[in-house]
């Protein structure tokens, strides 16, 4: 450092000394005009030998010092490349010096005037690629921009707008960063036309077969394009910048390695760097910076980029990077029909495929229904799970018939699903009576008991090899049944028993029966989304929540809790522990009535009653064949599940007991069944009073005869009557 500030005074002042005069001399014969540049690297070496003699070395990349010098060389070369006469100007002290003079003649000698000078720009490049960590491609597209705006600028001038300024351009993304982007910003790949990709089934068929002659809806005519928000390259460049920059103010060196940008979230995968540790021997050693560290800088980054809340998903998945997920500053819906037109959604061979969104980087993303096997969907109020099951079932409806699909809907707000009343696909209208859905789910393990029979008379392990022994025999196929319930916390509030033991039956056992359920739930609490019901729910979806409790709740960690809602959400795959961020696809008010007023179409082609109301009516017989010569009437079936269903919650389980032991003793008494089944008295006096009433035993006598039992139920009626 003294060094160097000699060099400075020796360099400003024009009174100098017998020492200051010969080592300036010494340095302009040497460099030339590069001495004017040397004391800012001599004070450099200086600090750094400063640190070292005080135990604090600061590490300094090879590739900056490399860089250092061949663009010091190279500017050298340069400086005496264009004198006239390089030996006279180098004797003079000017242009590049001795060392500059020796450079360029030695090019010159070898290559030439052309050759020497670009080898020289080759030399400056490099040397200011490796001093600013930047590559040639960056290097490229700043002066291919620079370049664009000089002819922007000409045409100005040329058309005779010499006042006015050409439009600002946006600065080019340094190539490591711009090529994820441009990956990203790709447009929807066209369905595929090919007689293979038709065999394949990734196209809708336009007419299906089957009882009756289906027309799919096509994807066009039912939903609407919808065109995505970007940001520009200088903005991702500038956000690029402070991440770096206040991880390093911190003590954290990093460097962005690549930015996904997704429609609701930004993602910057960031690359951790070195930091230099002493070991127990006293060496230092250079050591990967901690992820935890960067973990801790969450709220530091999210103040120095003005965007909250910020996501820090460590590591990326596959991937040794640190992925910083950062708020867009407008949401861009993702419309189903570019997920449904994707590559992801159509390579999945299967009737139940459903589309889910867009992930961080903006890549749709579809999963298979039947292999999840059920779908648990929880959010706070407003954060998207209606608009959720609203893109599921649509899919649904787009993909499959009324021979190869039934749906069960039930909702309880009565605003959501209702909407969909009408449409053939629908068993029975949308269920809305909280005090029904207990009933309905008792007939839908009974579909599937029955189903099971089916399959083990036939030989068949799954609906699938089923199907296909009926096709095969010219008969009709068994259809898929989805269960879709809109809200699980009023069905957990009335009949949280009855109603966690059928849930649970139909989540473990009708995977193979082609029965599946999607339930959701705002209020995602332990209480309503139990253990039990939780691990037969291999597959759920988060969206926003108001507390990282909550979060656990559903995906068994945090996160959710800090989503920024209107379709934001987190997926856990039922094959994989690992959450992935999407953007729920957005299906409008318009899109679902288009789609409803299709099906409905359909039903309204067969002549209907004067007056009669157009919704669906159960067809159970589709399902269930009836016995030869059975009437082809609805039967009333889920009345009269309901009403077993308030018999059955009434009984004691202890009257069939009591029943039997009044009649063994031939006598009955409230103090019997008190003894005899260790019961309470309050108990006792309510299974007495039921068997009174069943007609059984008869009233008092008298305080001390009890009272008298009947064998037949025609006995006790006709003492009644007496």
């Amino acid at each position: 450092m003294g060094v160097a500030l000699i060099t400075v005074l020796s360099l400003l002042s024009f009174s100098r000394g017998t020492l200051t005069a010969s080592w300036l001399r010494f340095l302009r014969m040497a460099f030339g005009w590069g001495a004017y540049v040397l004391p800012a690297g001599l004070g450099a070496v200086g600090f750094w030998l400063f640190l070292v003699g005080f135990g604090r070395p600061v590490r300094v990349p090879l590739e900056t010092v490399l860089g250092t010098l061949l663009l010091f060389l190279g500017g050298l070369g340069f400086l005496h490349y264009f004198a006239s006469e390089p030996r006279s100007v180098a004797l003079s002290g000017g242009g590049g010096g001795h060392l500059g003079w020796l450079i360029s003649s030695a090019l010159i000698d070898a290559l030439g005037n052309l050759g020497a000078m670009l080898v020289l720009l080759a030399i400056v490049a490099i040397g200011f690629i490796a001093l600013f960590s930047i590559s040639l491609a960056d290097a490229i597209g700043s002066l291919s921009g620079l370049w664009q705006r000089l002819i922007d600028w000409y045409r100005f001038r040329s058309a005779g707008m010499g006042g006015v300024s050409p439009p600002p351009r946006d600065e080019s993304l340094p190539a490591r960063v711009m090529a994820k982007v441009e990956e990203k910003v790709r447009p929807p790949k066209a369905r595929a036309t090919t007689p293979q990709a038709a065999e394949r089934g990734l196209l809708f068929p336009r007419v299906v077969g089957g009882a009756k002659e289906w027309r799919l809806p096509p994807l066009e005519d039912i939903l609407d394009k919808r065109t995505e928000q970007e940001l520009s390259q200088a903005e991702i460049r500038a956000k690029v910048r402070i991440i770096e920059e206040t991880l390093a103010n911190f003590g954290v060196p990093a460097k962005v390695v690549e930015v996904n940008q997704g429609p609701t979230v930004t993602q910057f995968g960031l690359e951790p760097g070195f930091v230099e540790r002493k070991d127990r021997s006293g060496k230092y050693r250079r050591v990967k910076v901690k992820v935890n560290r960067i973990r801790a800088l969450a709220n530091d980054l999210a103040l120095a980029l003005a965007a909250s809340p910020i996501r820090i998903e460590a590591p990326v998945p596959g991937r040794s990077l640190v992925g910083i997920e950062v708020p867009n500053v407008s949401i861009s819906l993702v419309s189903l029909l570019s997920v449904m037109e994707s590559e992801a959604f159509r390579s999945i061979d299967s009737k139940l495929r459903i589309a889910l969104g867009q992930d961080v980087a903006g890549l749709p993303v579809a999963a298979d229904l039947a292999f999840m096997p059920h779908l648990l969907i929880a959010g706070a109020t407003g954060s998207g799970k209606s608009v959720c099951i609203n893109s599921i079932t649509s899919c649904l409806l787009l993909n499959n018939t009324p021979d190869d699909l039934r749906l069960i809907m039930v909702d309880p707000k009565m605003v959501e699903l209702t909407n969909f009343n009408g449409i053939p696909h629908l068993l029975v209208p949308v269920v809305i009576e909280i005090e029904r859905v207990v009933a309905t789910l008792k007939w839908v393990t009974h579909e599937m008991d029955r189903r099971y029979r089916l399959f083990s008379k036939a030989g068949a392990r799954n609906i699938e090899m089923y199907n296909q022994m009926r096709i095969s025999r010219g008969e009709d196929k068994l259809p898929y049944l989805v269960v879709l319930i809109d809200e699980l916390a009023d069905l957990m509030m009335v009949a949280p028993e009855q109603a966690e033991r059928s849930i649970c039956r139909i989540a473990q056992l009708a995977r193979a029966t082609g029965i599946h359920l999607v339930i959701a739930t705002q209020r995602p609490s332990v209480d309503v989304v139990t253990g039990l019901i939780k691990a037969n729910f291999p597959a759920r979806v988060s969206f926003a929540v108001t507390s990282q409790v909550d979060s656990r709740v559903v995906l068994d960690t945090g996160g959710a809790e800090k989503l920024l809602g209107r379709g934001d959400m987190l997926y856990m795959a039922s094959d994989s522990s690992k959450l992935v961020r999407l953007q729920g696809c957005f299906v409008s008010d318009a899109e679902l009535q288009r789609l409803v007023d299709y099906w409905r179409g359909f039903r309204a082609t067969a002549p209907l009653p004067p007056g009669a109301a157009l919704v669906q009516q159960p067809l159970w017989e589709e399902i269930a064949p009836l016995p030869p010569g059975a009437a082809l009437v609805q039967q009333p079936l889920w009345e009269e599940m309901l009403a077993k269903e308030k018999e059955a919650a009434g009984k004691d389980d202890l009257l069939d007991k009591a029943i039997e032991l009044v009649r063994d003793q031939d006598r009955a008494s409230i103090s019997l069944l008190q003894r005899r089944l260790r019961i309470g008295y309050s108990r006792a006096a309510r299974l007495i009073d039921t068997m009174e009433e069943m007609g059984i035993i008869g009233p008092q006598e008298g305080a001390s005869r009890g009272r008298r039992v009947y064998k037949t139920h025609q006995e006790g009626l006709a003492r009644e009557d007496q």
